[in-house]
């Protein structure tokens, strides 16, 4: 047995523990990733980010990679089985986060984008065909038993013990890493089978299809979506006479592409039949374990939400484990992971399932009511995107802490970047320029290098001082909510804003006590 120690053991390498593995890789910490598989998942799976995801990957220096991967999305259009349109979203506008709302990508390329950067990184140790036997905690880590899976080349292999002071459990919908902890899952109610085509045009073929689209034709509801650039996908329901067999034949699948294409114009990809679940773990963090991803939340894809949920997750962790392995916060920094990510999935599971309850309508008059709702106007408009509504938020009364926040670019000097490349991840205080005076540099000072982050003074104009706004986002957002300051948290989220001076040592005294001074490693 090998017995070695490791800042993080991260159990399952998809794209959620690969993102992970990175960002905490490249902060220098030890990590381990154990992958049950001994390659990764060769097929597509997810095909849709949004604006915050980019947002991530831009900062972590991946844009230029993973733009040759994805394209802008454009509208996401609902119709009825004539084709009529019942609802329609615009997924090409501009978001907060300085750039469209979404991307349609290739999960296979992304995966392997994840992974050429993670394993450049020497401190991060890749084991794939290896599984998780058993999990024990201790006060100050845990104890991982692991082997090799059954389709590992080396079952000779010696069983391996390691131990490290935090675990993540990113082992998807079955995660052995949640069983071991015994957290249960709390099921939402949502289960319908989808068989998922996946396709890619022959060369020079132009394929008349909506861009993005839910069919809402009860006779067969049926999505439309691109796959990435080059590939396109169908999604087909399941009808309530059918058997999952019926829908598990290629025969089957080419019958159903039919009135879009055929084997002379497309190569079929994959295909495959899941069954689309909303199910939320009890609890994400148990002691020195904690689970992201598939292994906490299972959502339907109507929102495309799916593995951006499981990123998130990653981004409002990661920065919890940095502070603690650096010594500057406790473990009990991570309670407030669940406070806070929980009910955001939940009402994201919640908006994904009523969406799914329109799309899902396998019976004609329960078809024309819905129809007749939409067109009367009697549905009400999809709700804004949840925020954060617990956990380490200050309680403003404008109700703007726990919103993502804006984005753009800023200059100072005459150079010109994106505010996130400016100043990276931490905790930092944004005021206008007509309110900064001596002592309150003075005072946000000790504050802001304890949280990790510092004073940005934001100006319509040149000043050596401060930075430009280039794009005018920052102080248009705080004359139209009325604020003079915003305090935002290193996974881009608001801590609090505060509508005069006078408040600001109230809200920098709140993140104070928040994030208490560490005197001993956790």
């Amino acid at each position: 047995m090998n017995n070695d120690t490791y800042d993080i053991a991260i159990v399952g390498y998809g794209p959620v523990g690969q993102l992970l593995a990175l960002v905490m890789g490249r902060q220098g910490y030890n990590i381990a990733v154990y992958e049950r598989w001994e390659s990764l998942y060769p097929l597509p799976r997810a095909v849709f980010h949004d604006h915050e995801i980019r947002r991530m990957l831009r900062l972590l220096d991946l844009e230029e990679e993973v733009a040759a991967i994805s394209h802008p999305s454009s509208l996401y259009q609902w119709f009825n089985a004539q084709w009529k349109m019942l609802v329609e979203v615009d997924w090409a506008c501009e978001s907060i986060s300085d750039g469209p709302f979404g991307y349609f990508f290739n999960q296979p390329e992304l995966e392997a984008i994840f992974d050429k950067h993670v394993k450049l990184l020497p401190n991060v140790h890749v084991h794939q065909g290896w599984e998780l036997r058993a999990l024990q905690q201790h006060p100050n880590n845990c104890e991982l038993l692991l082997s090799p899976t059954a389709e590992h080349d080396n079952l000779q292999a010696p069983t391996r013990q390691i131990k490290a002071r935090f675990v993540i459990g990113a082992d998807g919908a079955n995660s052995t890493v949640r069983n071991a902890c015994g957290i249960e899952w709390q099921d939402l109610g949502f289960a319908e089978d989808w068989l998922v085509v996946d396709v890619k045009p022959h060369e020079g073929v132009r394929l008349e299809v909506p861009e993005a689209a839910q069919w809402c034709n009860p006779d067969r509801p049926t999505t439309l979506v691109p796959g990435g650039p080059g590939y396109r996908r169908w999604e087909f329901m399941r009808l309530p006479h059918e058997s999952l067999s019926d829908l598990q034949s290629t025969e089957k699948v080419w019958q159903l592409l039919k009135p879009w294409v055929t084997e002379d114009t497309v190569t079929l990809v994959r295909h495959a039949v899941y069954q689309f679940r909303s199910r939320i773990a009890e609890n994400w963090h148990q002691g020195r374990v904690l689970l992201a991803g598939d292994a906490a939340h299972l959502m339907p894809p109507f929102m495309g939400q799916g593995m951006c949920s499981g990123l998130r997750d990653v981004w409002n962790l990661s920065w919890r484990l940095e502070r603690i392995l650096r010594g500057v916060s406790d473990a009990t920094l991570l309670e407030d992971y669940t406070k806070e990510r929980k009910p955001q999935i939940q009402a994201v599971i919640e908006a994904s399932m009523a969406m799914g309850r329109v799309v899902c309508v396998a019976d004609n008059q329960q078809a024309q009511a819905r129809d007749d709702a939409y067109f009367q106007g009697k549905v009400p408009p999809v709700p804004p995107f949840p925020g954060i509504t617990d956990g380490l938020i200050y309680p403003d009364e404008k109700g703007l802490a726990g919103q993502l926040f804006i984005h753009g670019p800023v200059r100072r000097r005459g150079n010109t970047q994106r505010f996130d490349e400016w100043f990276g991840r931490g905790f930092h205080l944004i005021v206008s320029d007509d309110v900064v005076f001596p002592s309150l540099r003075d005072m946000t000072e000790t504050i802001m290098q304890q949280a990790g982050g510092e004073l940005v003074v934001i100006s319509a104009t040149e000043h050596p001082d401060s930075y430009t706004d280039v794009s005018g986002k920052f102080l248009a957002f705080m004359r139209e909510n009325q604020v003079k300051a915003v305090l935002i948290r290193p996974d881009f989220y608001i801590y609090g804003a505060v509508s005069s001076v006078e408040e600001i040592p109230d809200l920098l005294q709140h993140l104070r006590q928040s994030l208490p001074a560490c005197d001993n490693v956790a």
